[in-house]
C-alpha cells in the first residue's frame, strides 16, 4: 500500500538507481543500501537536495550470526527449557550478508520525513569515510561505532574510543567477543592500585526456562 513516503523513494531510486544495491518501503520508513565507497557522495546529496539536515543516530552492526536459527522458542519441553541448538542453520528466506554494516539514521525537519540509509563494508578491515564534515554531530557517533565495533571513520579527527577503558583490547559488540570480556580488574593492596587479570568467570551459555505456575508445577 503506497504511504506518504513513496514519493521520497521514487525521487531517491531515480537520483541513486545506478548505485543503490537495494531499497525498502516497511512501516512508513525508507530504507537505502549502497557500497560504501559512495557514502560521502550520497550523503551530501541527501542534505543538501533532499533536506535531510539532521543525523539522528549512526550505529555500527555486526550481521555474522544474522538470521541464525540457534534458539527456538515457540515451544517449551517438559523440563521448562526450550532451546533447539542448530548451529549455522538459517531461517527461511534469510540469506548470508556482509558482515558488518554502518547504519545511518537521519531526519528532515522542513518535509518531516526520515530515511534509514545503510552501507556494508569489508569483514577484515571495515572502514567507511566519516561523515563529520556532512553532519558535525556523527563525531562521538562513529567513536561509538569504532569503540563497539572496530569500524574505522577515514577523515575521523579524533578516532579514540570513548566507551571502553584506557588501554582496552577487543571490540565488546563484536558477536565473537565473550560475553564475559577477557579481562577483569581489581584493586591490588599490595601494589596499591588497579591490576587487570584474566577473567575468572567460566564461559557458559544461559538457557531460558520456562516457569509455570499452576498445580502440576507445585508440592
Amino acid at each position: 500500500m503506497a504511504t506518504y513516503q513513496q514519493p521520497l523513494l521514487e525521487k531517491l531510486q531515480q537520483r541513486f538507481g545506478h548505485i543503490l544495491l537495494k531499497t525498502e518501503l516497511a512501516r512508513k520508513e525508507v530504507t537505502l543500501e549502497i557500497p560504501d565507497v559512495h557514502i560521502l557522495s550520497v550523503c551530501y546529496a541527501l542534505r543538501d537536495e533532499f533536506g535531510f539536515d539532521q543525523l539522528i543516530d549512526l550505529c555500527g552492526i555486526d550481521y555474522s550470526q544474522y538470521g541464525q536459527a540457534d534458539w527456538e522458542t515457540k515451544q517449551a519441553s517438559s523440563t521448562g527449557f526450550s532451546r533447539g541448538v542448530s548451529t549455522g542453520s538459517y531461517q527461511e528466506g534469510t540469506k548470508p550478508r556482509p558482515r558488518f554494516a554502518v547504519i545511518y539514521h537521519l531526519l528532515s525537519v522542513q518535509h518531516n520525513q526520515r530515511l534509514r540509509l545503510r552501507a556494508y563494508t569489508e569483514e577484515d578491515q571495515p572502514r567507511v569515510d566519516s561523515v563529520i564534515n556532512v553532519w558535525n554531530c556523527a563525531s562521538w557517533f562513529e567513536r561509538e561505532a569504532f569503540d563497539l565495533y572496530g569500524i574505522l571513520f577515514d577523515g575521523h579527527p579524533d578516532l579514540r574510543r570513548i566507551l571502553t577503558d584506557y588501554g582496552f583490547i577487543g571490540h565488546p559488540f563484536r558477536k565473537d567477543f565473550p560475553v564475559s570480556g577477557n579481562v577483569e580488574m581489581r584493586y591490588d593492596p599490595e601494589k596499591k592500585r588497579v591490576v587487570y587479570e584474566p577473567v575468572s568467570i567460566p564461559p557458559r551459555v544461559l538457557v531460558p526456562k520456562v516457569i509455570r505456575h499452576d498445580n502440576r508445577y507445585t508440592n
